[in-house]
């Protein structure tokens, strides 16, 4: 059984509630959607076929307990599923980056999904499948990546309508050099939002690229 895999690399968690936390990621090649910030638009092709057996043993040599299977969009290939499985039969602390057109219901339960609700400004909205939220546990984590203000009011109103926040922490993100972060961070702060707003660390710490 095998996945196109465009990278597999070790790094510092740089978003969600693990961030700063040395970590394994298994990044799958491909996506469907087309997102206009898009940071990993490499990754929708290239790569190459591995077996699932060998993306473990790859995995195992860097030693750490958490590991985290991004894109592109992972559950673009059905048997990320397996993946995630297997993972978590060995031990590890898995977590799922999605942006969230495509079902997680069938996604081992002890897996953290990091659903990624695609707002106006993304230009992916009508993509969203809201019945996901259905599926949400209290180990996973909705994020909204913010392109201006437009985008923070719109997603205050899914917050409510959905009660995102009795569901699972809800992460804000700024579009990277594009929303003044101290803005945001003013924004929240005067709604006094119950929300994290998060920062890209490994952006931070070595810039906008691939294999961090």
């Amino acid at each position: 059984m095998k996945l196109k895999i465009h990278e597999i690399f070790h790094s510092l968690q740089g978003e969600s509630s693990r961030v700063g936390l040395p970590t394994v990621f298994v990044r799958l090649t491909g996506c469907p959607m087309r997102c206009v910030y898009c940071d990993t638009a490499y990754a929708f092709s290239g790569g190459s076929n591995i077996e699932i057996a060998e993306i473990l043993a790859k995995v195992a040599e860097f030693s750490t307990p958490y590991v985290t299977v991004t894109g592109g969009e992972p559950l673009a290939q059905k048997d990320c599923l397996v993946l995630l499985r297997q993972l978590c039969d060995a031990g590890y602390s898995v977590s799922l980056e999605t942006g969230g057109a495509i079902d997680i219901g069938p996604v081992d339960d002890r897996v953290s999904v990091i659903l990624d609700v695609k707002t106006p400004g993304s230009g992916e909205e009508k993509n969203n499948l809201w019945e996901n939220l259905s599926h949400l546990k209290a180990n996973d984590e909705v994020k909204f990546v913010l392109c201006d203000y437009a985008d923070y009011q719109w997603a205050k109103q899914i917050l409510t309508k959905h009660k995102l926040i009795e569901k699972c922490p809800v992460l804000f993100s700024p579009v990277y050099s594009q929303v003044n972060p101290t803005k945001l961070a003013e924004w929240v702060l005067a709604d006094k939002l119950p929300v994290r707003m998060q920062l890209q660390l490994h952006k931070i710490l070595w810039g906008e690229k691939p294999g961090v």
